[in-house]
């Protein structure tokens, strides 16, 4: 079964520890592979990563473990 997927994660910068940071990772399932294709990684502040991941909460997503 293919398809998309993403991992949210906190992390903080290295650089400025008093600003959160939320890792945003999107992949995609293949169907032949056992480890999801890496699409696209993005570091967002926790304000701006909480929008679009209260969107998906209200689409249904939920937290689960990374995929790999």
């Amino acid at each position: 079964m293919s398809g998309d997927s993403e991992n949210w994660s906190s992390t903080h910068s290295r650089w400025r520890l008093t600003e959160p940071k939320a890792e945003v990772i999107t992949s995609e399932l293949l169907p032949d592979q056992e480890i999801p294709l890496l699409k696209r990684r993005q570091d967002l502040r926790r304000t701006e990563a909480l929008k679009p991941w209260a969107e998906k909460r209200r689409t249904g997503w939920a937290p689960c473990s990374p995929k790999w």
